[in-house]
């Protein structure tokens, strides 16, 4: 088993690093790989996962992925970082199980014709700096809307607790593979109408973004891309998927609670 680990670099990270280091070096089984693993561990937050989800996006069909918290919330990491001891016995006790939860791919292309692809596990956002955004939206080949305020944000079920929440759209749960499509302080008068509200699209439909300028900038996963000339970009649900552990895979709708609402988890 081909194992690699990921972590922040806070003090607490770096404890439970150690110890997990020294219980799978007690596994003969186990090989640390960087470059070829077939687990990847993180331990500290969503953001430490987001970071090695995109540096084995290429692998992502056939690494599987363990998120370990030591942080102040999480919804990609199942094991608490006192826990450590708990994950490895089940993870060598038992046969591998993944959920798969979908992926945005982002298809950007220039007036010159040239393309870019970007895989997303959260969201990618539009946006201009100093101005209002204007853009075209389409759902498949149909104008949809024209757009006039700060951004447009598409997010896949699981950013949907992101950014995507953080601006009015709707929680979904990961198991639907569907694209989610928030307006970022939209502006609604005579001129410019919107829909005003967010909008989810089935899993064989796609979004496309024509805008009206030159500059903006487009993050994909909160990293920053300054985009000069597109024609227009693609929005969809990729053919791949992020795959987890599902040993320990917490109840979606737990998290959702124990994250925004807190209180007694009180089950029916």
């Amino acid at each position: 088993m081909r194992i690699a680990i990921a972590h922040n670099n806070n003090g607490e990270t770096l404890k439970v690093v150690s110890h997990l280091k020294s219980r799978l070096q007690a596994k003969d089984a186990v090989v640390f790989d960087d470059k070829y693993p077939d687990i990847v561990i993180t331990v500290g937050g969503d953001g430490t996962l987001i970071n090695a989800f995109h540096r084995y996006e290429r692998q992502v069909n056939s690494v599987r992925f363990i998120g370990i918290h030591t942080g102040h919330l999480g919804f990609y990491t199942d094991w608490q970082g006192n826990e450590v001891d708990k994950m490895v016995d089940a993870l060598f006790l038992r046969q591998p199980e993944t959920a798969a939860y979908p992926l945005l791919e982002v298809e950007l292309i220039t007036e010159a014709g040239g393309k870019r692809h970007f895989l997303a596990l959260n969201e990618s956002a539009v946006k201009r700096v100093t101005h209002t955004l204007e853009a075209n939206v389409y759902i498949d080949d149909q104008l949809f809307e024209n757009f006039r305020g700060d951004g447009l944000c598409v997010s896949t079920p699981t950013g949907s607790t992101a950014y995507n929440k953080s601006i009015g759209g709707a929680v979904i749960h990961p198991r639907l593979k569907a694209l989610q499509m928030a307006e970022i302080a939209s502006i609604n008068n005579r001129v410019f109408r919107t829909l005003s509200a967010p909008i989810v699209i089935a899993p064989d439909q796609q979004i496309t973004l024509v805008p009206n300028a030159d500059h903006f900038v487009m993050t994909v996963d909160g990293n920053r891309i300054d985009v000069r000339n597109a024609r227009k970009i693609n929005y969809r649900i990729s053919d791949q998927a992020i795959l987890f552990d599902r040993f320990g895979h917490t109840r979606f709708w737990s998290r959702v609670q124990n994250a925004f609402i807190g209180g007694k988890d009180d089950a029916l």
